[in-house]
């Protein structure tokens, strides 16, 4: 399915979008080591970053946001990719899975343990906070909320602040999820 937008060239851009632009080629997620470069070869945009030049200003708070819930959060990267695994799992966003089972993998993840993540099986994890994680964040990503119980066992497993910032993490991650769904981005 090819994708809605077509990718911005950067000799197109107008000077809201190239402000944009050049913040998102400078931020963290573009400099540190990544097999997935957030520009093509022409300098274009992929993924949910070429979608927020649509609205700089809107595509400028979204990145800040992704980059503090990315950056910015007590979890470790272990954590972090299980909770965005299980949105891109639930979401059945390829572009998520495929980007963060690679990072999830250098984090020292299994492909047993990711294809687990994937299915929704029970995943053999031997730190209980991460499975923890796995669990609010698959709650989460399925229906939007904690039971009561499933709240409990967050906050005993890793804290109110934690949670807090899981449940901004997992809807971070639903919303570039849905950008990428509609706009049809597969790369």
């Amino acid at each position: 399915m090819p994708a809605r937008v077509a990718a911005f060239r950067p000799a197109d851009l107008t000077a809201e979008q190239r402000e944009l632009y050049d913040r998102l080629l400078a931020s963290a997620r573009a400099t540190s080591s990544r097999p997935f470069p957030l520009a093509d070869e022409e300098g274009r945009l992929r993924g949910p970053f070429n979608g927020m030049l649509l609205s700089p200003g809107l595509g400028d708070a979204l990145q800040e946001l992704g980059t503090v819930v990315r950056y910015g959060t007590g979890f470790t990267a272990r954590q972090k990719e299980l909770a965005i695994l299980a949105v891109a799992a639930h979401e059945r966003s390829e572009y998520e899975w495929t980007v963060h089972a690679h990072a999830a993998l250098h984090a020292g993840f299994t492909e047993e343990q990711l294809t687990a993540v994937r299915t929704g099986a029970d995943c053999p994890l031997d730190d209980p906070a991460e499975a923890a994680v796995l669990t609010a964040a698959r709650e989460l990503a399925a229906t939007g909320d904690l039971t009561d119980d499933a709240f409990t066992a967050a906050t005993d497993a890793f804290g109110l602040t934690r949670l807090y910032e899981l449940v901004t993490l997992v809807g971070y991650y639903r919303l570039v999820a849905t950008q990428l769904r509609v706009l049809r981005v597969t790369e």
